[in-house]
Formats: C-alpha cells, structure tokens, sequence
C-alpha cells in the first residue's frame, strides 16, 4: 500500500455533514485492510476533531495521508483559537454554547479523546486565528 492523501472541508454549524470525513475515511481504511483497532482509533480521533472544528471553528480543512506505517490526519481551522490548551484537554471541559449541547454536542470529550486514541498529538493555536491540530495514528 502506498501513500494516499485524502482532503476534506468542514464548514462552521453544519450539524447535517458532521461526522462525513470521519465515516468517509473509516471506509477507505476498511477498504485497504487496515487493522481494526486501528480503523477505530483514526475514526474516533477524527470524528472528534472534526465535531471540534463545526462547532467551534469558521471552517476548515482536514488531511489524511495514509501510508503503510501511519495514518497521518491534520485538521486547520480557522477560529477563535484555544486560549489554554491544558484546560481544553480536560475532560468534561467545553465551551460548547447550550443550543450545541442541546443538540447532543460539546461534552467536553474532543482533545481528551483525539489525546486518548492518536499515537501522537500535537496542537498549535493562535487566539484570533485558528488551531491545527496533527494526529499521527501507527498502523
């Protein structure tokens, strides 16, 4: 298997087409033969950073580049940043507004969880910018 690159738009508040990168990337892992366990890691992780984005970014674009060792996913938005990273990585901490929670949202588990199951994090913000964030999965 060699390298493929797959990229995705995730736009602000649009509850109806969260989760389609996630689910989209899912299938193109099962269909390789990726490992299960792994298959599920990338797809939690991701799903959980692309909710992050509709609910809290103005947009932004998601990049996996799957190779025969790792499943590489980068997520840029651009949005008001994260002002401490450290109390966003807490669990249960959100700053999810009601109307979001209302819809079953922003419970507080996205960075703990993108945390919990990438092989690697990191996250660069800027306030007034946008965050990107670079999960690296091993295959």
């Amino acid at each position: 298997m060699s390298g493929i690159t797959l990229t995705y738009d995730v736009y602000a508040d649009d509850f109806s087409r969260a989760g389609e990168a996630s689910g989209a990337v899912k299938g193109v892992l099962k269909q390789l033969g990726v490992p299960p366990d792994v298959v599920r890691k990338v797809a939690i992780a991701m799903y959980e950073g692309e909710i992050n984005m509709v609910i809290h970014a103005k947009g932004g674009k998601i990049t996996v580049n799957i190779m025969p060792d790792e499943i590489d996913i980068t997520l840029a938005d651009v949005g008001p940043g994260i002002p401490d990273i450290a109390l966003a990585m807490t669990e249960g901490f959100s700053t999810a507004s009601e109307k979001v929670r209302d819809l079953g949202f922003g419970a507080g588990m996205g960075l703990p969880n993108m945390k919990k199951y990438a092989d690697h994090i990191n996250v660069q913000t800027e306030l007034g910018v946008g965050t990107t964030v670079n999960i690296k999965v091993k295959v």
